[in-house]
């Protein structure tokens, strides 16, 4: 344990207050050096437990601010350690003149992530929870709020511990059935009993592995191609979408020449759009690189907006359409019908299989519909802070290698292999969930994990 005593500002600049952490061994007699108490003779050592105590910053004699004190007592705190908070106004001046009286007095500045990772590693929450700190500060969506709570307030942990339960159980009935390998007469359990219970326990993680693919999308936005000829209006319905002038929008054929992404809430869940270069028959390279990132971000997309510009007519319509055809497998697929403002009807017949919208992007006309269609189409179930779903790629990769164990487990059942083998199996599948919550995680991957975290937490 570090036993250094570290300070931060804890709130983001331009408030009327702000707040400076300070955390360690040292915590309160180190505010108590620069800090006077309105009160003659209430020394902060000897303020009670989750108090207040007001009275000011001072630097000799000099006032730097009135400011109430927080006092916290290991290890009822966020980190379990001592600490204190000083809620002082938000004057960056004020904040940086007491950072520098902190550390003149012998603390020092705190790290990313620091205070969080003391928390981690007293034992005031596992690694998975540690993690779900950072994707709650970061949320923008009311699905992001709820899946970052629930994982901060264990439910993760709580089926991952319900997992490892299970394992150790098989693992036992395993190890005693080595144990006493000489004595045929004995049986802990029947072999068909415990490849149920690994069947149970692979079911499970196979659950928790296949939500990844929401939890991602929930995460980090549902992307979302726009993809269109040039000129069919699509940099226009981006910044109808989100609201601003996001994109260039011209008269002139192959403006885009690169994707261009903003974000944008709907119902609850954040939405990713890509805007994209016009697909067109090309010889300018730049123009050609551009349409190939279009042809990417339309694979990487969830939800493909087709654009099309129903002025046009229906050869030139079907010819782009033929040519996206291939890139729409396994997507939600919404055409939007263009310029409806300029003309009252295609001169095309949309295809039979794809949602079909007339719109103005120009005008704006019908863009709360599309809104609306893509919140339907995004397919996103109702989430509850009691609903677990992956949203962590470390927690995923490791999720699939025990899933990977596991299944091997089932197959040596099946095959009549010796239990050694199956034992080695269970044991790897044990590690790789006590990796997610932190328990036989490396300093390395500590490091990597709260460095992206903000100085304050």
């Amino acid at each position: 344990m570090n036993e250094d005593t570290i300070c931060a500002i804890a709130t983001a600049q331009g408030g009327a207050l702000g707040i400076i952490r300070v955390s360690g061994p040292q915590a309160i007699p180190l505010t108590s050096s620069i800090f006077r108490p309105a009160q003659a003779g209430k020394r902060l050592e000897e303020a009670r437990p989750r108090t207040l105590t007001f009275g000011h910053i001072v630097e000799s004699e000099d006032v730097v601010d009135e400011v109430l004190v927080s006092v916290f007592r290991a290890p009822h705190s966020y980190t379990g350690e001592d600490a204190t908070e000083i809620t002082c106004h938000g004057s960056p001046y004020i904040l940086q003149r007491t950072l520098q009286l902190l550390i003149g007095h012998g603390a020092r500045l705190a790290q990313p992530g620091e205070y969080t990772r003391r928390a981690f590693l007293h034992g005031k929450m596992d690694l998975s929870q540690a993690e779900a700190v950072a994707d709650l500060i970061a949320s923008t969506s009311a699905a992001q709020h709820r899946l970052a709570m629930n994982q901060m307030r264990g439910g993760f942990s709580k089926e991952l511990g319900k997992l490892r339960d299970q394992l150790l159980h098989l693992t036992s009935l395993m190890e005693l059935e080595l144990d006493f390998s000489d004595h045929e007469e004995l049986e802990f359990a029947d072999r068909s009993e415990l490849q149920a219970l690994a069947s149970q326990i692979e079911q499970l993680i196979s659950r928790l592995t296949d939500s990844f693919a929401t939890g991602n999308a929930l995460k980090n936005g549902i992307p979302v191609a726009i993809i269109g000829e040039t000129n069919a209006g699509k940099s226009t319905l981006l910044n109808a979408l989100v609201g601003e002038e996001r994109a260039i929008v011209s008269d002139i054929h192959g403006t885009t020449r690169d994707v261009i992404e903003d974000t944008v809430n709907l119902g609850g869940a954040t939405f990713r759009f890509i805007d994209t270069a016009g697909i067109r028959q090309t010889h300018d390279t730049i123009e050609a690189l551009g349409i190939e990132r279009s042809f990417r971000a339309m694979s990487q997309a969830q939800i493909v907006i087709l654009v099309c510009d129903i002025t046009e007519d229906e050869s030139r319509f079907q010819a782009f359409y033929n040519q996206v055809l291939p890139h729409l497998a396994d997507k939600q697929v919404i055409l939007v019908l263009n310029k409806c403002d300029l003309s009252a009807t295609p001169r095309f017949v949309p295809p039979a299989d794809v949602q079909v919208l007339p719109l103005s992007a120009r005008q704006g006309t019908h863009i709360d519909r599309l809104r609306s269609l893509l919140a339907a189409s995004a397919r996103l179930p109702r989430l509850s802070q009691t609903d677990v779903i992956v949203t962590n790629v470390r927690h995923y990769e490791a999720l699939s290698r025990a899933l990977g164990s596991i299944r091997r487990v089932q197959e040596s059942f099946s095959t009549g292999l010796s239990g050694d083998l199956i034992s080695q199996d269970l044991r790897e599948c044990i590690f790789h969930l006590s990796d997610i919550v932190g328990e036989v995680t490396t300093d390395e991957v500590l490091g990597n994990i709260f460095k992206h975290f903000c100085v304050g937490k």
